[in-house]
């Protein structure tokens, strides 16, 4: 230890061992997909925060530990915007200084146990914050939440119906919390055990009092996925594909029929020729079809990104542009600022224009679809809304070929399940290359996935339930009561504080001078 201690005392190799360690949660998330390891993942992020020599250091630990985190995170964006990854990381990190000061001001030294039972409620409460805010759309959203680990963890899915992916990441560091005091602090191990037997009771009651969705029907949904297609022509001949694939599924009584984003380049009000030729695929094939147009408009200026509904006799005019676009990938923020991120990356050349307001479908046979686009299946706020207004099947429409051999096709794909466990609704996620997967309404995989490897035609028995879930009925409870345990925690140091100013006996007056210079004697 002792060793240990003088290498990190080395104030460069304590940033690069704090950068390291936030880097290190990664590994439970899709590709690795190592869920148990978020368990543990936070423990030497903690232990080195925790002995920081100062709470400047603590908070620039807490500074280099997120930047690893968010850099390791959205690694896969470096081919795209190069340097300006590690930017953003380095922006976003800086959520994580304050959390860096907070861990050193309650672990820090040898913590009572009643510090560390405030710790285990409070630590995670600011962990929170920083996900709340870096979940802000201006900011990237809510990918790479810590919850989201947890996608194909049974028992974190059933907590997910309770509170949503919000309270899965405020158990996760509370029992890493537990974890470090465990390894730390060994005078303080009842309140970490106790921690550890809160953490397991809560997953225990959301596993047997939380309602579980209650199936009450299934449809028949298809996923066509083309493949990469590249080159001067793609537009056409992905289109071309995708018309080839769908022809597969006549006479196979499918209900719905889902392409990926970008999956028509073409607008369909100048291309005729394109919406004739998909209303003929949905009269041989019986269903609708739920393409994806990233084009120029026709009848209003910019480019949107939009969801539109071809049925057997053509476009039925339900469409849903677009709202939360993708920083840099689809808008640049501040343009005038950042427009150079243009000049050394894959960044928008033009930003596309958003929609205004979600979009409930009538698919046909009474089925009500919610259709989302790209990454806006990482807001849970957003499948929460469509839920409440009274949507049967989330629908995610996704493209990720520019990120193909990466770790994000897997990562966007795990999304699904969380968004299905939060709402008691199945999820489709469609892409133009794979991942693309199905979620029932516990979010459990619906059928198997089609890889990135794959150029193919899915079909999926979807279940349907319409029961509500208590994070439909009541929202983002967790993040408001985490937010009330800071805001109660800094006003009881700061009642604290005021309390050992006011104790704290006045010094003693200096004595007073005669004018020869010696001290005045008392009655003289």
């Amino acid at each position: 230890m002792k060793t240990l201690g003088h290498w990190l005392a080395s104030p460069w190799r304590r940033s690069a061992a704090a950068a390291v360690a936030g880097a290190l949660p990664v590994l439970a998330f899709p590709a690795p997909s190592l869920w148990w390891w978020a368990y543990v993942a936070l423990v030497p992020w903690l232990l080195l925060l925790r002995t920081a020599p100062t709470p400047k250091r603590a908070a620039y630990d807490g500074w280099c530990g997120g930047f690893g985190f968010m850099l390791a995170m959205h690694h896969w964006l470096l081919p795209s915007l190069h340097v300006f990854t590690f930017v953003i990381a380095a922006l976003l990190g800086a959520l994580w200084a304050p959390w860096g000061r907070l861990v050193r001001r309650l672990l820090g030294g040898t913590p009572s146990r009643s510090r560390v039972a405030v710790a285990l409620v409070v630590l995670p409460s600011g962990w929170l914050a920083a996900e709340l805010v870096r979940s802000w759309q201006g900011l990237g959203g809510p990918w790479g939440m810590l919850g989201s680990s947890q996608w194909q963890v049974a028992p974190a899915l059933r907590l997910a119906s309770v509170g949503g992916v919000w309270l899965l990441s405020f158990l996760l560091v509370a029992l890493n919390v537990a974890v470090a005091v465990l390894v730390a602090v060994r005078s303080a191990r009842v309140p970490a055990v106790a921690g550890l037997v809160a953490t397991a009771a809560a997953t225990a009651a959301a596993w047997t009092l939380a309602p579980r969705p209650a199936v009450d029907g299934q449809v028949r949904i298809a996923v066509v996925q083309p493949g990469v297609i590249g080159g001067p022509d793609s537009g056409d001949r992905r289109f071309d594909r995708e018309e080839q694939l769908t022809r597969r599924l006549a006479g196979q009584r499918v209900d719905l029929i889902v392409w990926g984003e970008s999956s028509v380049g073409f607008d369909l009000g100048d291309r005729p020729d394109l919406a004739r030729r998909l209303a003929e695929l949905s009269r041989a094939t019986g269903a609708d079809i739920l393409v994806n147009v990233d084009a120029r408009r026709s009848d209003k200026p910019g480019i949107y990104k939009s969801s539109v509904l071809v049925g057997p006799d053509g476009l039925t005019g339900q469409r849903y542009d677009k709202m939360r676009l993708v920083p840099f990938g689809e808008y640049v923020p501040a343009r005038s600022l950042l427009g150079w991120a243009t000049s050394v990356g894959k960044a928008a050349g033009e930003d596309r224009r958003r929609g205004s307001q979600p979009v409930v479908m009538d698919v046909g046979d009474g089925l009500r679809a919610g259709p989302m686009v790209c990454f806006e299946t990482a807001f849970p706020d957003m499948t929460r809304h469509l839920t409440r207004e009274g949507v049967d099947v989330l629908i995610g429409q996704s493209a990720t070929s520019t990120f193909q051999q990466s770790w994000a096709p897997g990562q966007h794909a795990s999304l699904a399940a969380l968004r299905a466990a939060e709402t008691g609704r199945p999820m489709v996620h469609a892409t133009l290359t794979g991942v693309s997967a199905v979620h029932g309404p516990d979010g459990k995989p619906v059928g198997s996935r089609l890889g990135t490897d794959a150029s193919a035609t899915q079909v999926y028995e979807v279940p349907l339930a319409h029961g509500t879930t208590p994070y439909v009925r009541h929202g983002d409870w967790t993040v408001h009561a985490a937010l009330l345990i800071l805001v109660g925690w800094a006003a009881g140091e700061g009642a604290r504080t005021l309390r050992l100013r006011r104790s704290a006996p006045e010094p003693p007056a200096p004595p007073v001078r005669t004018a020869h210079g010696s001290p005045a004697r008392p009655g003289r």
